[in-house]
Formats: C-alpha cells, structure tokens, sequence
C-alpha cells in the first residue's frame, strides 16, 4: 500500500514539474527551436505515412478550442450512456426464460 502511494505522489510531482518546466522552457531560444523542430518533424511524419486526418483535427482543435468542446458536449449528448435500456432488455430476457422454465 505504501509503494503505491509513493508511486501515484512521484506521477503527480512529476507531471506538475514537467509542466512548469515546460512552459518556461517553451519561451526560451532554445524552446522555441525544438518546438519548431518538434513539429517539423511530426509534419514530416504526417506527409510521409499521409496522416492528413490527424493533422487537420490537431489544427482545428488548436485554433477553435471553445468550438471543440461544444462538439464534444453535443457528441456527449447524441450518444447516452445505454446502460439503462441494456439493463431493462437482459431482465425482461431473464424472465422470458424463467417462464419457460416453469413450463
């Protein structure tokens, strides 16, 4: 129980460090010569194996965030959790077949 706790605490400091490191490093010369190699490369990447789908949604979700989270809200919305109505089916099942047995 103890190493797990030890192990979720270094996740959790990890990522909040690496995060602030990287959002000052991200304004450093250097930061922002391995950004713009960084994605050189995965544009090269993309052209190669022709990932034109990822490249566009990538862009799109940087450019128009507030839009990307209505239409995750609507997707959200259009598709519900089933779980209910699958729930109501197997029982309505079950009975069917408790019936049957009693024949």
């Amino acid at each position: 129980m103890n190493f797990l706790f030890i192990l979720t605490l270094k996740s959790i400091l990890s990522s909040v460090i690496g995060s602030s490191f990287y959002k000052w490093f991200q304004t450093t010369t250097l930061g922002i010569w391995f950004q713009f190699k960084l994605d050189s490369f995965m544009e090269y990447l993309s052209d190669k194996y022709d990932i034109e789908l990822a490249k566009k949604q990538s862009k799109f979700e940087a450019d128009y965030p507030l839009i990307m989270k209505r239409i995750e809200k609507l997707e959200k919305l259009s598709h519900p959790d089933r779980q209910e109505a699958f729930n109501k089916v197997i029982d309505e099942l079950e009975k069917k077949i408790d019936e049957n047995k009693k024949l």
